[in-house]
């Protein structure tokens, strides 16, 4: 099962019609929060930004896993107990192998799962930071190299 934790409700039609997501939890409803509170194996964490990490763990099982993906410049912080008493672990890759990346395709094409993604061109990277910025980018960038004129 796949549930998506967003910070509000604008994706959740997205994530469960067009994602194939099981469940939507809107991470800022607390009650939302407690009702999945340990019962997931793992959480792919791809915000961007300092953030807490305490709300996210207490969503982990036992040996559950935090996986960070997305790039923050700032200390992580967390109270060490929440990882220790649930034997949990987080960790990170900015990029898989490429039998992980198979590995990855292969279950995706398995599950049926698709992504979306907004193809840019190398003249538009400034403005896509700046989206970034504010969040508004459904759901990520992918710079088209090779349709890029990059000899000018």
């Amino acid at each position: 099962n796949v549930t998506v934790i967003s910070s509000s409700e604008k994706k959740k039609q997205e994530a469960l019609e067009h994602l194939g997501a099981d469940d939507y939890v809107v991470s800022s409803d607390e009650t939302q929060m407690q009702k999945i509170a340990d019962s997931l194996d793992y959480i792919i964490d791809t915000v961007p930004v300092g953030h807490p990490l305490e709300p996210y763990l207490s969503l982990l099982k036992v040996d559950g896993k935090l996986i960070l993906m997305g790039v923050i410049n700032t200390p992580l912080q967390f109270v060490s107990p929440m990882v220790m008493l649930g034997r949990k672990t987080i960790t990170g890759s900015f990029i898989g192998s490429i039998k992980e990346t198979e590995e990855m395709l292969g279950f995706w094409k398995e599950k049926g799962l698709s992504s979306m993604i907004e193809v840019v061109k190398m003249d538009y990277i400034n403005k896509a930071f700046e989206r970034l910025e504010k969040n508004d980018v459904r759901y990520r960038f992918v710079v088209d190299v090779a349709g890029s004129k990059l000899d000018q």
